[in-house]
C-alpha cells in the first residue's frame, strides 16, 4: 500500500493521511503531475467511493497568467512600500522641524508620531474588518490626502489629520500586501515579503536626503510623496483594483499571546527609533542636519538587513531572526548610550529592520493561516507603535540627554533575555 502524496491529498479535497492506494492503476496515478490530473468536484464521489470534504484549497500560482498577477502583485506591493517608506522616514527628521515652528513641547510632538500609527492601526483594523471592500487604490488614495494636508501644513490640527490619513493608507498596505505575498510564492514567500518590506527602506533612506536637500523642510517632501503616489495609483492596473479575499481558511485561528507581546514591544521600538531617534540624537549635542544624515544612514543598515533575509529566511528560523535582532539592538543601543549616537546608530538599523519579518512569520506559523491572522498580528505590532512614543517621550525626560538610548536599551535587552529563555517554545 502506498500513501497518499500531499498533491494528491490536495487533489482530492482531503487531508487525511490514513487514505492509501492499493492497485496499480493507482499506483501510476501517484507518478502524473498534479496539473494534468482531471478537475475533481467536492459534490462529487472521490475515485475511492467516498465524498470529498469541502476543504478549502488556496489555487497554486502556475500558469502564466497567474505568474503574470504574481510579479504584478509584487511589484504593486514595492513601489506602495516605498512610498510609505518615505513618508514615515520624513515624519523623524520633521519632528524637530514642526516643534519648532509650532512650539510644541516633546510630549505634544510625541503625539504627531502617534497620530500616524493610530492611522495605521485603523488602516488594519478596516482591512480586519472590510477587508474585501479595499483595493491597494483605496489605500493610496489615503496616502495621497494625508500627503497632501502634510504639505499644506497650515497648523498642528491639520498636520494631526494628515499624519493620521497617511497612517491610514500605510496601515491597509501592510495589511494587504503582506498576507497576500507571503501566501502567494509559496515557500519563497517569506523571503519575497523580506523584499517587498526592503523596498520600504528604499523610500526611508532617500526622504531624510531629499528632506536635507530641500532646506529641511517637511511640505516639500509631501508634496512629492503625494505626486508619486498619483503616478502610482494610476500606473497600479489590475494589481491595484484587486480586492483582498475576505474568507478564513481550514487551518483556523489560534490565538498565541506571548509572540504578540513580542511583536508588540519589537514594532513599538522601532517606531521610537524611527520618530523620537533624530530628536534624541540633537538631545545628545549632533547637529540636526547630522542628524538626518544619521537617520538616512540607519535606513540602509535596515534595508541590508531586510535583503539579507531574501537569501537566508528560508535557511534560519524565524524566531532566531528575532532573537538575533534585539540582542544586536540592545548592544548598538548601549553603544549610543555610552559612547555616541554617531558610530552606533545607523547599525542599530540592520537589527531593526529584522523586527518585523521576524515576529510575523513566527506569528503567522503559531497562529494559522486564517484570514484573519494577518490583521491581528499587524494590529499588534501597530498598537506597540502607537503606544511606545508616548511612553518613551515621558519616560526620557528624566534620564538626561541620553535617556532615550538607555531606554531603549533596557527593552532590547530584556527582549533578548525573553526571547533566549522562550527558543524552544517558540521554534515548535
Amino acid at each position: 500500500q502506498i500513501p497518499l502524496t500531499a498533491c494528491d491529498q490536495v487533489n482530492h479535497g482531503t487531508l487525511n493521511k490514513t487514505k492509501t492506494f492499493s492497485s496499480p492503476a493507482h499506483r501510476s496515478h501517484l507518478r502524473t503531475p498534479p496539473f494534468l490530473l482531471p478537475r475533481v468536484d467536492a459534490a462529487s464521489p472521490d475515485r475511492l467511493g467516498g465524498p470529498i470534504p469541502s476543504t478549502p484549497k488556496a489555487p497554486a500560482m502556475t500558469s502564466p497568467t497567474q505568474a503574470q498577477a504574481r510579479l504584478a502583485l509584487l511589484l504593486a506591493g514595492i513601489a506602495s512600500f516605498i512610498l510609505i517608506g518615505a513618508g514615515q522616514a520624513t515624519l523623524g527628521p520633521a519632528l524637530p522641524v514642526y516643534q519648532a515652528f509650532l512650539r510644541l513641547d516633546t510630549v505634544t510632538a510625541g503625539w504627531l508620531i502617534s497620530a500616524f500609527w493610530v492611522g495605521c492601526f485603523l488602516g488594519v483594523a478596516g482591512m480586519y474588518l472590510i477587508g474585501p471592500q479595499i483595493t491597494p487604490r483605496t489605500s493610496l488614495a489615503a496616502v495621497i490626502l494625508g500627503s497632501t494636508l502634510l504639505a499644506a501644513a497650515p497648523g498642528y490640527t491639520v498636520d494631526l489629520l494628515g499624519v493620521s490619513i497617511f497612517g491610514l493608507g500605510y496601515g491597509s498596505i501592510a495589511a494587504i500586501f503582506n498576507p497576500r505575498i507571503l501566501s502567494a510564492f509559496g515557500p519563497r514567500g517569506p523571503a519575497m515579503l523580506s523584499l517587498v518590506n526592503a523596498a520600504f527602506s528604499v523610500g526611508a533612506i532617500v526622504a531624510p536626503l531629499l528632506f536635507v536637500w530641500l532646506g529641511s523642510i517637511p511640505g516639500t517632501v509631501f508634496a512629492i510623496i503625494a505626486l508619486l503616489s498619483a503616478v502610482t495609483l494610476l500606473a497600479s492596473g489590475e494589481a491595484g483594483r484587486a480586492k483582498a479575499a475576505g474568507e478564513t481558511n481550514s487551518f483556523g485561528f489560534r490565538f498565541h499571546l506571548p509572540i504578540l507581546g513580542f511583536g508588540f514591544l519589537a514594532i513599538g521600538m522601532e517606531a521610537c527609533l524611527v520618530g523620537l531617534g533624530p530628536t534624541a540624537m540633537i538631545r545628545a549635542g549632533i547637529a540636526p542636519v547630522r542628524a538626518a544624515e544619521l537617520l538616512s544612514a540607519f535606513f540602509v543598515a535596515f534595508l541590508a538587513g531586510r535583503l539579507s533575509l531574501v537569501f537566508t529566511a528560508n535557511r534560519i528560523p524565524s524566531f532566531a531572526v528575532y532573537a538575533g535582532a534585539v540582542t544586536f539592538a540592545a548592544a548598538c543601543a548601549f553603544g549610543c548610550a555610552l559612547i555616541s549616537p554617531l558610530w552606533f546608530f545607523p547599525p542599530m538599523g540592520a537589527a531593526t529592520g529584522l523586527f518585523f519579518p521576524g515576529f510575523y512569520v513566527t506569528a503567522t506559523r503559531k497562529m494559522g493561516e486564517d484570514a484573519r491572522v494577518g490583521p491581528v498580528n499587524l494590529g499588534t505590532g501597530l498598537l506597540g507603535a502607537i503606544l511606545s512614543p508616548l511612553i518613551y517621550a515621558r519616560a526620557i525626560e528624566p534620564l538626561g540627554d541620553r535617556g532615550f538610548f538607555w531606554l531603549v536599551a533596557g527593552v532590547a535587552s530584556t527582549l533578548s533575555v525573553l526571547a533566549l529563555l522562550n527558543y524552544r517554545k517558540m521554534s515548535l
